[in-house]
């Protein structure tokens, strides 16, 4: 035969030879083929790249299109690449003409054509068995020696694998058409390979028991995801409801006993494909781990699937199977495949991720109580699935930190710059908003205990940060299981662990109850003899208007003070510092119980004087200013300067008593003008001191007797925190300095009027001066002058020099209505206050303040008045 029939009738042999021949190479068309067709465990693309090389040595452009036959080695099978290769040099298409044959043959190309091979004597042996071929009901593509389950056992996801598997199981012929479709379609979605379709013979005549030979054929393929002869999918998927779905169309030859059975066995091909598509979607690298897991272990579900599928083909060759038998093998596998597809097309159609998914895996463990097989493989999967999840849970429970690239754990990390970066007030909201729980990403059986998973790791994230190494006492071997409660105990362990090592890096370790102490020894005014001292020495700055006061000035003052004081062995006493706030005590009461978090930043300043706008400050570092952030430095803070100015309102009052005191060398009628002050004064003073010891003596020192107790016998670093706020907030609402704003107000006007009394007699002053001095002239003289005389003229200077309308009796008297109209509305609003909440201290003050019932009937004809305006407005 020459070299033009030989191209004409085998391109590939033809070009070849041609090739050969050019390169004067030593080996034979039939050489080359036979390497290019060697199994893969044999495979040395070395050596197939070396034979390409020879046999175009003399060609054009050798060298490009040997680079590209070794990227297609690398992703291709070699005969495919042996046939790209060749069409370069060839007068033909080779790869058209290869797909122009009949794809159900099952002569290599590697052989000689079967036609040249035919011989008269061969005649009667081939009719031999095309007769056995119909009568057994096998077509030649079932004739095939290759397994169709060899192909699907290879390769389940990617389209490469298996197209190379069906070539080797169906014949050379079979190539893609383009590398597009070669890398996307995949022949378990029923895909028309190379618009490759079954021819399809009238079958309607031959005998029943054909048909079903056929029919199993056609249903094996159908299994695996390939298009059969008879056996068709109709219409592609679909999704009802949120259940995957796909229907199949049997030829109307085949017999209707046989169709009804069939599709008995063909909801398997539908569960399989969407298994399948669930893989498929889970493999790619931005998906969720838990459902990369999954996808996993379907993987090995699926292997055992095919090996199934094997012997359903090894009894079918052997003539063993029929319809019946295979129902009855597959309805396991049946009901098994069904509760996975179920499962998996509801993972899809919610779009479910992490906990998510393993919560609807949990759920499907127990409802299928019952169905013992489908309930193993159900907890398999899940426990499989788990595997990525409890991973990540016990690198947070055993080191405090998250590795979550795919966001899907139960806890997150709000975290997004380095600790050391953070703003000042960072520490404030560290605790509560640095790690959050995600109630949607938590799986039902980690819910009783998602609050100690969040707990557990940031213990043992602060611990990490304080520089101190975290180590278990043991292994942990985390591992969820349907079956028990392990991984509860597991948590729980880890938890006490954490728990236990951070109170000793608080308590022990930075001495938190020594600074706690120091708090309330400065800011809780506990240090009496320091507060004192500090007041001598500051009150001339602090009287300045806080612009004008100098803070370097007061901290001066304020390290003198402590170093003169008993405060001089508090180790923690140079933690303390003055601060001038820009707003007063009401503004800052109402922006904190408003939760306004950026109170803090700078206002416009009220015109206001140095002390409404003082307070200490105490500074401490990590991890103690996780208990003492500044919100709880804040409310320290709002105590101190309500305690403060009441302070100094009493020391006022004071000095007031102290400056009097000349006024008993007056006359009687001298004196009896300054005595309606005197009483003032000392009413004033009993409101101020009764207030000052009901907030230390009845509200602070109790509920901090209380908090000391609780210490003594917290477990864990949440309740030194909850006991911590209790006491805090516990003191603010009996101090009246939470929502009873009206009640602070109140308090914060009496003690204006009482330092604008004190204001008012140390100017007038001079005028107690000049009645001493009247006095002694009186006593030195001896003379017989009328007394009321010169008691009179005493009086009439003093009251004409007050002011151009009020006597000095009447400034009294108008301050004395004003107190007493504050204080009587303050005790009406505490009493109001006290009958809304019986648990609450307020009503002591009323009676400390009102012991004698001096203010009852004052108070009475209020509430009358109160009565009378509310029946008028109804």
């Amino acid at each position: 035969m020459n070299e033009a029939t030989t191209m004409t009738k085998d391109p590939i042999r033809g070009t070849l030879t041609k090739l050969i021949k050019h390169s004067n190479a030593t080996f034979s068309a039939d050489d080359v083929l036979r390497e290019f067709r060697i199994t893969k465990e044999k495979r040395n693309n070395r050596k197939l790249l070396k034979i390409l090389e020879i046999i175009s040595k003399h060609q054009p452009k050798a060298s490009e299109h040997l680079q590209e036959a070794a990227k297609l080695l690398e992703k291709k099978d070699p005969f495919y690449c042996l046939l790209n290769f060749l069409n370069y040099y060839s007068d033909t298409n080779i790869m058209q003409s290869i797909r122009k044959k009949d794809l159900s043959t099952s002569t290599p190309l590697l052989t000689k054509n079967i036609f040249d091979a035919v011989t008269p004597e061969s005649v009667t042996d081939i009719k031999e068995r095309v007769v056995q071929a119909a009568s057994s009901g096998l077509s030649r593509t079932a004739q095939n020696n290759n397994s169709i389950i060899s192909a699907a056992l290879m390769s389940t996801t990617t389209a490469t694998a298996a197209t190379t598997n069906l070539t080797n199981s169906l014949g050379s012929t079979l190539f893609p058409s383009s590398k597009a479709n070669h890398s996307s379609e995949s022949l378990w979605e029923f895909h028309n390979i190379d618009n490759f379709q079954f021819q399809q013979s009238n079958i309607a005549a031959i005998p029943i028991t054909s048909q079903e030979n056929l029919l199993l054929y056609d249903l094996i393929y159908c299994l695996t995801g390939m298009r059969g002869s008879y056996i068709t999918p109709e219409g592609g998927s679909s999704v009802s409801g949120q259940t995957f779905s796909m229907k199949f169309k049997i030829s109307d030859q085949i017999h209707s006993s046989l169709r009804d059975i069939a599709q008995e066995i063909l909801p398997l091909a539908s569960h399989y494909t969407c298994i399948q598509k669930f893989i498929q979607k889970a493999t790619f690298s931005n998906c969720s781990q838990v459902l990369q897991a999954l996808s996993e272990a379907l993987n090995n579900l699926i292997h055992d699937y095919y090996l199934l599928l094997a012997q359903l083909e090894s009894e079918l060759n052997a003539g063993n199977l029929t319809l019946h038998k295979m129902l009855f093998y597959v309805r396991p596998t049946l009901n098994t495949m069904e509760v996975l597809a179920g499962a998996v097309s509801l993972i899809v159609a919610n779009e479910l991720r992490g906990g998510q998914a393993l919560t609807l895996l949990f759920n499907q463990i127990s409802a299928l109580t019952g169905d013992e097989e489908s309930q193993k493989f159900m907890i398999q999967l899940t426990q499989r699935a788990a595997v990525p999840y409890m991973n990540i849970l016990q690198l947070w429970i055993q080191k405090g930190v998250i590795n979550d690239p795919q966001q899907e754990f139960l806890v997150e990390d709000n975290e997004v710059i380095r600790r050391e970066e953070l703003p000042e007030h960072y520490s404030a909201d560290y605790w509560e908003k640095r790690y959050t729980i995600r109630r949607e990403r938590i799986p039902c059986f980690l819910e009783k205990v998602s609050d100690i998973i969040l707990r557990t790791g940031k213990y043992l994230n602060v611990i990490r940060q304080c520089g101190k190494k975290v180590t278990l006492p043991q292994t942990m071997n985390l591992q969820f299981s349907p079956t028990n409660q392990n991984h509860i105990a597991v948590v729980q362990n880890a938890y006490r662990f954490a728990s236990k090592n951070l109170l000793e890096v608080l308590l022990k370790e930075n001495d938190l109850m020594g600074h706690l102490m120091s708090v309330k020894r400065y800011l809780l005014l506990h240090q009496g003899d320091f507060i004192t001292q500090f007041m001598d020495a500051c009150e001339d700055e602090l009287a300045k208007n806080v612009d004008k006061v100098l803070p370097m000035t007061l901290e001066n003052l304020l390290g003198l003070t402590l170093r003169l004081s008993s405060a001089k062995h508090d180790p923690y006493k140079d933690d303390v510092h003055c601060e001038l706030l820009t707003y007063d005590l009401v503004t800052q009461m109402s922006k904190i119980m408003n939760n306004e978090e950026e109170y803090w930043q700078t206002h416009d300043r009220l015109d206001l004087n140095g002390l409404e706008c003082f307070a200490f400050r105490y500074e401490v570092k990590w991890p103690i200013s996780l208990v003492l952030n500044h919100i709880a430095i804040s409310k320290y803070q709002m105590l101190f300067r309500q305690l403060f100015y009441c302070k100094h309102v009493e020391r006022q009052l004071c000095k007031i008593w102290k400056e009097n005191s000349i006024a008993k060398k007056f006359s009687p009628q001298a004196a009896e003008l300054y005595r309606s002050a005197f009483t003032l004064r000392q009413r004033m003073m009993n409101a101020v001191q009764n207030l000052e010891y009901y907030m230390m003596i009845e509200v602070i020192e109790p509920n901090w007797h209380i908090f000391i107790q609780n210490m003594s016998k917290v477990e864990n670093v949440d309740e030194v925190l909850s006991f911590h706020q209790d006491f805090l907030d516990s003191c603010l609402k009996n101090c009246m300095l939470t929502d009873t704003t009206a009640l602070n107000r109140s308090i914060f006007k009496m003690c204006n009027i009482c330092l604008k009394f004190c204001e008012f007699i140390q100017k007038s002053q001079r005028f107690f001066l000049d009645a001493e001095l009247t006095c002694m002239m009186c006593d030195s003289n001896d003379e017989d002058n009328s007394d009321s005389d010169h008691d009179f003229s005493s009086q009439k200077q003093s009251e004409s020099s007050l002011a151009p309308t009020d006597t000095f009796s009447e400034r009294v008297k108008r301050f004395d209505l004003e107190f007493t109209g504050l204080l009587i509305g303050l005790l009406k609003q505490i009493n109001d206050v006290a009958s809304d909440n019986p648990s609450d201290r307020f009503i002591n003050l009323v009676h400390r303040i009102n012991f004698n019932s001096f203010y009852n009937e004052q108070m009475d004809k209020l509430c009358a008045k109160d009565s009378m305006i509310t029946t008028t407005h109804h």
